[in-house]
């Protein structure tokens, strides 16, 4: 590891005391790896006998670090990988957050999609959570993790939290697991190290204050603002959360963490440090809005989005035969004759929100019509709300391999389009020709690595 450099050295010995050599010690060692289980995708991860994390039901600590690109399971949604620390918002939503009814929530500052899947699998299912990128590049992989995650009540757009303005008071709770300096990753990411500056604190610190700014006016009389980093220096953390408090009005909540979880409060939120916890660095402040002066109104504007609602006759046929006869979905389509499908009872959440987030892909990609043929989606195969008995073939490992490769299987029987399967979980789509089989699991997903 490149040596810390010395204000930081210096800040951190201000702040721990005697525990700094526990610290140093700490950060030589090498980090923890644990992964989260999705509850909606039961598989042989649950099986194992596994260290758990002690701040979530699903969370997972590996004696070594597998080769995840490798394991079927991981592209089919069974697990996300994820630092533990991080896991710790779950906690705090669920002691917060009245997660016994449906709840709107935004995660404002979303990808890769870590911290959106955790608070998906928290909330109810008819609840709406929106996952928000505002760099356009982060988008691709956000989207990736929350079509694997398989829920169609979790939307991504691509916005800057400037734009989110008009929905004051629309959000029951609001995530901003804001960009840092990054110090609670130097273990994990040494390359983080020699990028560390006084100045970078100082650039983070400001840009943080901005998106907190946009963010919480957007709660709900009542609605709970998370705000996270991944980072120790109090200008980030603990004096932006004082700000906030300061500014906004915003009354700071409390968590009952046992003592032995090793999490620091630090008065205004609460710290992991990597010699306490079996993580990395975190932070934590939580906080209500109690002024009910600005709820949200609806506008008329007209809706800006190109995904407009299917015709009546169209979503009947469509949802019969590829959605579970329990769900309940509405479909949207473009003039290409892509489909997208939400939940029902979401529907008139789409409308309100198409008049303000314009990059907003609403619940998940169905597929598109070709001539009078259907081609599913990537992100159907993946989705918890497809058909029980959708044709499929069940693959072992290498043939599961293969097929995320993108190479062709030999000996598939049948004909038409069939689900590719690997512990009952599905991967993608193959359609079945009589003399051969067309692989559609999309290039941009598959793996390179032998």
């Amino acid at each position: 590891m490149p040596t810390l450099p010395t204000t930081f050295a210096d800040l951190m010995k201000a702040q721990l005391g005697s525990e700094y050599p526990q610290f140093l010690e700490a950060l030589e060692q090498t980090a923890p790896v644990s992964i989260r289980l999705n509850p909606a995708k039961h598989s042989s991860w649950g099986e194992k006998t596994l260290e758990k994390v002690p701040w979530h039901t699903e969370g997972r600590y590996l004696p070594e670090r597998p080769v995840f690109t490798l394991d079927p399971l991981f592209h089919a949604g069974a697990y996300y990988v994820q630092e533990a620390s991080s896991m710790l918002i779950a906690e705090a939503a669920r002691q917060l957050a009245d997660t016994s009814r449906p709840i709107k929530a935004l995660d404002l500052c979303a990808a890769p999609g870590g911290k959106t899947t955790l608070l998906a699998s928290l909330f109810p299912e008819e609840s709406l959570l929106i996952a928000n990128e505002v760099i356009q590049s982060r988008t691709l992989p956000l989207r990736h993790n929350i079509a694997k995650w398989g829920l169609p009540n979790v939307w991504a757009c691509n916005h800057d939290s400037r734009d989110f303005a008009a929905l004051t008071g629309y959000f029951d709770l609001v995530l901003v697991d804001a960009p840092c300096s990054g110090e609670g990753l130097f273990r994990k990411d040494p390359e983080a190290i020699l990028e560390w500056s006084q100045q970078n604190v100082a650039l983070c610190c400001g840009r943080q204050k901005r998106i907190l700014a946009d963010a919480a006016p957007l709660l709900a009389p009542g609605g709970q603002l998370l705000y996270s980093t991944c980072t120790y220096n109090p200008e980030e953390d603990s004096e932006n959360a004082r700000w906030l408090v300061k500014e906004f009005g915003l009354e700071p909540r409390p968590l009952s963490l046992p003592e032995e979880w090793g999490i620091v409060d630090i008065g205004i939120g609460y710290q992991c440090y990597p010699h306490q916890v079996k993580g990395e660095g975190f932070f934590l402040a939580c906080f209500q809005k109690t002024k009910d002066e600005k709820s949200f109104k609806k506008t008329k504007d007209q809706p800006k989005t190109k995904w407009k609602p299917a015709p009546g006759s169209e979503t009947i046929e469509l949802a019969g035969n590829w959605i579970h006869p329990k769900k309940e979905a509405a479909f949207y389509q473009n003039e290409k004759k892509e489909y997208r499908f939400v939940p029902e009872v979401l529907k008139d959440e789409y409308s309100i929100l198409s008049n303000t987030l314009f990059r907003l892909l609403p619940g998940q990609a169905f597929g598109q019509v070709k001539g009078k043929d259907l081609v599913p989606a990537p992100e159907l195969a993946l989705s918890t709300w497809l058909h029980p008995e959708t044709s499929s073939i069940e693959l072992d490992l290498d043939q599961a391999l293969q097929y995320l490769r993108k190479e062709a299987l030999q000996g598939i029987q049948g004909s038409g389009w069939r689900l590719m399967r690997y512990e009952g979980l599905g991967l993608g789509w193959a359609k079945v020709l009589p003399n051969r089989m067309n692989n559609y699991f999309p290039k941009e997903w598959r793996i390179l690595m032998r």
